[in-house]
């Protein structure tokens, strides 16, 4: 695990990136990226705490994914001046600043958007908006922005279909966003745009998030290992 910070933002844009065991054996292999962001009032250690690098390490070293890269982008200043911000340094810095110093592959098929809760909100807005990027999003426990939310079916429809992303959302049955979850799953289906929709037992909480990572983590890897013309 590395920390970052790009010194260029304001205010800076600090990271933290995940790099397969395998990243320094291999130097010719490049690799998929993942773009994990974390909910509010928490930081970029928040995906990390939960399990996310002990469990790309099992999967990885016992075969059962393919090894991807994961970055996690810190959203700490939320609740400032600055949190708005966050999206344009994330596009238009970070993903660039990755893809130049790691190797990634540099196309939206093998760049990944997720989240939880505000980060599942970003994941959204982000996707679609700039859907030219990222070629999966998942939304995990998603709050979207409430400023966003009447424009989602426009911004759905802008996307050309062949260029629809693949798209995990995922809810507690006690989520106080349940709600607008299964009114944005149910526009899904109204406009034929194919997803995976899953609702469990539990909250809007860490504990619900942390007994999901190993899926979350499963399902972008199946994403990446499917024959390249269902992508």
């Amino acid at each position: 695990m590395e920390q970052g910070v790009l010194e260029e933002t304001r205010p800076p844009q600090e990271y933290r990136i995940y790099l397969p065991p395998c990243y320094d054996e291999m130097p010719g292999l490049r690799y998929p990226v993942l773009y994990l962001l974390h909910g509010q009032t928490y930081t970029d250690d928040q995906w990390v705490r939960l399990g996310a690098i002990q469990v790309m390490d099992r999967l990885f070293l016992e075969e059962e994914i393919a090894p991807f890269i994961i970055v996690f982008p810190d959203d700490r200043y939320w609740n400032v001046e600055a949190g708005p911000g966050f999206g344009g340094r994330l596009v238009d810095y970070l993903v660039p600043y990755i893809d130049q110093n790691y190797r990634t592959i540099e196309d939206r098929q093998h760049r990944a958007i997720g989240g939880m809760s505000r980060g599942a909100g970003w994941a959204l807005r982000l996707g679609l908006l700039r859907w030219e990027l990222f070629g999966t999003l998942g939304l995990h426990s998603l709050a979207a922005f409430r400023d966003d939310r009447p424009f989602l079916d426009d911004w759905l429809q802008s996307i050309p279909p062949e260029d629809w992303p693949d798209i995990f959302i995922d809810t507690g049955e006690n989520d106080s966003e349940l709600g607008f979850n299964a009114q944005f799953e149910n526009l899904l289906i109204q406009l034929g745009i194919p997803h995976e929709w899953h609702l469990y037992p539990g909250a809007h909480d860490e504990a619900y998030w942390a007994a999901h990572v190993e899926e979350y983590l499963r399902w972008y890897a199946e994403v990446w290992d499917r024959p390249a013309e269902e992508q």
